[in-house]
Order: C-alpha cells, then structure tokens, then sequence
C-alpha cells in the first residue's frame, strides 16, 4: 500500500473521530463498571523502629545503627512467616489460613532507615487495623526470640510500635479516577489502532487526492471533477430538471468544462462513460454529462451500449425495446427510434443480443456512431463496465475517449489500476475520471469552504418553464439547451431502475 505521512493519519482519524470517541466513551464506561463491580480495599499500616538495647556509647550506637539497617531488610520477609501468621490468625479468629492471611500482607523498608512498615490490606477497614497491630506485636516478639543469645535473658535488639495502624476512612482501591481514566485512554487507544488498521487495509478511494495519487500512478488520466451524493437521483435522473442550480447540477457544469479543456485543439466529440466494476453510477454520469453538455447549447445524443445491464431507458422513463441494436441489424433507421429526454436525445439500447462484444466491436457500430456524430455536437456512449466483460474495449476504435467512473468509499484502487491498463492496452484514449457518490460534507472539505448559488425565485421559475417549452433563452451565464431539427421537447417522466446513480 501507499506510504502515509502524518496529514494522511491527522485527515482519516478526523474521518473517523466518532468510531474512536465511542470507543473512548465506551472504555470509560468499563472503568465505571469495574470500579463498581469491584470489592472495595482497605489498606491499614503499623511501623515499627528496630534499636539495639543497652549500647550507650556514640560509636557502638552508630554500629548498631548500621547492624539494624542491615538487619532490618531480613526481618521483613519473616514478618509472613507461619511463625507471626498463625498466632495471629488464631487470636483474632479469622475465617482464613495462615497462607491466606499472608497474602493480605505486604512490608516496606524506607531507603537508609531502621523503619519498618507493614501494611495489611482487606475488604473491612477495622479488621485490617486489627491485623496490621495484631502482626505488629507479634512479629516484635518473633525476631526477639529470634535474636535473643542462646542462654540470655534479654534480647539485644528491640522493636518499637512507633505508629499503630488506625482505621482507614476511605478505600485504597478502587479508584474511580484512575479506572475512568486508564478505561478512556484505552478506549481511544484501541479506537485510534482500529483506525489505523481499518485504513491500511481499506484500499478504496475517499477523495479526489486518493484518486488523482492512484490514476498517476498507473500512468492514468487527470481527475476531471466529482459529484456529490445525492439520495433523490432515482426520482430525478437529471440534475438540472430538479435543481438547475443545485450543488449536483454545478458538479456536472464543472465536468463539462473540464473535459472542453482536455484537448483545445481537438476536443473529444465521442465520449464513452465506463466504470471499473458495476454499480459506480456511470449511468448517471452519462445521463447528466449529456444534459450538461446540451446545456451549453450543443445538440447531444446518447447511446445506451451497455447491452447486458442497459440502464438509460429505464432511469429516463423511455422504451428501451427499440434503439441501437434496432438500427445495426437494419429493422430501422436512427431518427425512428430516437428518443427525447428533453433537451437531448436518447438512442436506448434496443432488444439485447446474445454477443455484445461482437456487436460493438463491428463496423457496423462504427458506422452506426459516426453517422450520429455527424448529426450532433456530441454523442455520449454509456458502456458496459471494463473489467468484468470485453463489451467496452471493443467499441474503443469507435470513440474519442473514455471517462472513466470511480465511486466514493466503493471503487478500489486494484480496480481503477487495472482498469486503467485494460483500457492503455487497446489503445485508447482515457479523457479523464470522475469521482462519483461524494457525500456533501466529504467534497466541500477538499477545498475548505462551502458555496452554494441560489439565483432568485423569479429566475429559477423562468428557467424551468422555457425549459418545459423547450424554447432558445439565457437564463443569468447559461444558455438555453437545444435539442437535434424536428426532434420533440417534451418532458420525460423518470422512473426509478438500473444503476443510474
């Protein structure tokens, strides 16, 4: 996969800020849970101050005092010992065994002193001050007997209680704090590393710059544009007729003038629209490419040769029975079976063949597509998708170039390399990509700001109806459309089908 610098990991964790702070939340919300689930602990702790008795002189009280620092190290592993645990757990009458009681027992020697603390650690606060005092004294007695010379009635070394163990007021653990916090980094740790994973293994494009970085480096076309999402295509195919000037409509004005640029001196007259895999809304790229174009007040033609999944008729609310396969096998000639969708005219695909990429890699297709390129400014071919069938590289000797369709989130970047070089190899001409399916939010980020156009009411109002009339005018910057001599106006209704996003 690509290398990914720190704006590349800034940008996708701030794509998905809501997956790492519920995860965040929901680490908190495990710290609460354990704090409360948890049985609170009670730490009480005794220290005890280790002399030597009956050395009076400076310089053996210093001895001493180095002897016990020495000692006093040993004396805090006896302090578990059977020889202090019993006894204890036996006066105090405690519902555990030595070793039990034990393990509730931890000691501490602070750096260079002859301190000795122990600390005994359980679910009631009283009974762990008992225990902590109760080990105390006896573990006071213990290293004297220990100590003590053989025949002796004293021992030279003496343990003080210097401080008794008290009642804790409040639990050592849990601690609501520490788990809160400890549970929120852990959860936003775990939600930044799923980011991160999900990422690296995610290969699909997310924005034009992902785009544009795969295209270059399969040796592909420029980016001409994206368009925006917009959940309402099915039950208006065409931007314009929805919202002349809605956010969708301007993308597509964007692609139109876009592709103008591709070649100044030769410009593309024959455009196919392909896709990688199905599903990426080449047909409504087509679709809105042609109205675009017959927008800019050229006469355009559309030809559905997508002849196993044929999608135009059907998002237009036209006959697909009667088309392109009608007039290759010589049942009709093309003006009888055009079609208007309103400012350009529709050629469908007809009745489908059994072999499509022999038919549209025929000269009589060529024929069939030159002749209407004589009749219009443009013609827009929808095709079939590159990759899964040989239908669109057939028809390449037949166009000026091919658009290619890449769709948010969905289209991969293997898919668009291959693509690309399926298409570099029968030698055609890629005019360029668009990205398809953007939501809102996505695009207007790429550049930092949104912009949004709203003509006034009466302007919009006059625009649909000489629309509807399908008369010569210019509406603010945009010319009226026109449509191919004789050819019928008249509104179509669209119907929802196909893949036409």
């Amino acid at each position: 996969m690509d290398i990914l610098d720190l704006s590349d990991y800034l940008r996708f964790l701030v794509r998905r800020w809501r997956a790492i702070a519920a995860l965040g939340l929901l680490g908190t919300a495990v710290g609460a849970f354990a704090t409360n689930a948890t049985t609170p602990q009670y730490r009480a702790t005794s220290t005890l101050f280790v002399s030597l008795q009956d050395w009076d002189d400076t310089v053996k009280l210093n001895q001493g005092n180095t002897f016990a620092q020495a000692r006093v190290r040993s004396y805090a592993e006896v302090v578990t010992s059977p020889h202090v645990t019993e006894p204890v757990a036996k006066s105090l009458r405690l519902d555990m065994t030595p070793s039990q009681l034990a393990r509730k027992i931890t000691t501490e020697v602070p750096l260079e002193t002859v301190l000795l603390k122990i600390t005994v650690t359980d679910t009631q606060p009283s009974r762990a001050a008992r225990i902590s005092n109760a080990i105390a004294h006896r573990f006071a007695e213990v290293i004297a007997d220990i100590e003590r010379p053989e025949g002796a009635r004293l021992s030279p070394v003496r343990l003080s209680i210097t401080q008794p163990a008290h009642r804790p007021n409040a639990p050592d653990s849990p601690n609501l704090v520490l788990n809160l916090a400890l549970g929120l980094v852990a959860g936003l740790s775990l939600g930044t590393g799923l980011a991160v994973a999900r990422e690296s293994l995610d290969t699909s494009v997310r924005s034009r710059s992902d785009l544009t970085r795969c295209l270059a480096d399969a040796g592909g076309p420029a980016v001409l544009g994206s368009v925006v999402l917009d959940q309402r295509v099915s039950r208006h195919p065409v931007a314009t007729d929805d919202d002349a000037f809605g956010r969708r409509a301007e993308d597509f004005r964007r692609l139109r003038t876009s592709l103008r640029f591709v070649d100044i001196d030769a410009p593309p007259k024959v455009i196919a629209v392909t896709s990688a895999v199905p599903g990426e809304g080449k047909t409504s790229i087509s679709i809105n490419l042609a109205s675009a174009l017959a927008e800019f007040g050229s006469s355009v033609c559309l030809i559905d040769a997508d002849l196993r999944r044929p999608s135009v008729a059907n998002a237009l609310g036209l006959v697909r029975d009667a088309g392109l396969t009608t007039v290759m096998i010589g049942q009709a000639n093309a003006e009888d079976v055009m079609q208007s969708a309103g400012s350009f005219s529709v050629l469908a695909s007809g009745v489908l063949p059994p072999n499509p990429a022999e038919m549209l890699g025929s000269a009589q297709f060529r024929t069939v597509v030159r002749s209407l390129a004589d009749r219009f400014d443009h013609v827009v071919i929808d095709t079939a998708p590159a990759l899964p069938v040989a239908d669109t590289l057939a028809m390449a000797s037949a166009v000026d170039g091919y658009l290619l369709v890449a769709r948010y989130a969905k289209s991969t970047r293997g898919q668009l390399t291959d693509a690309v070089r399926v298409l570099q190899d029968v030698g055609t001409t890629a005019l360029g990509s668009v990205l398809n399916m953007v939501p809102a939010k996505r695009d207007s980020e790429q550049y930092g700001y949104g912009y949004a156009y709203r003509p006034r009411t009466s302007a919009r109002r006059d625009w649909r109806r000489l629309r509807r009339r399908g008369r010569p005018a210019t509406i603010g910057a945009f010319p009226a459309p026109t449509t191919p001599a004789g050819k019928d106006t008249a509104p179509v209704a669209a119907k929802e089908g196909g893949e036409h996003h």
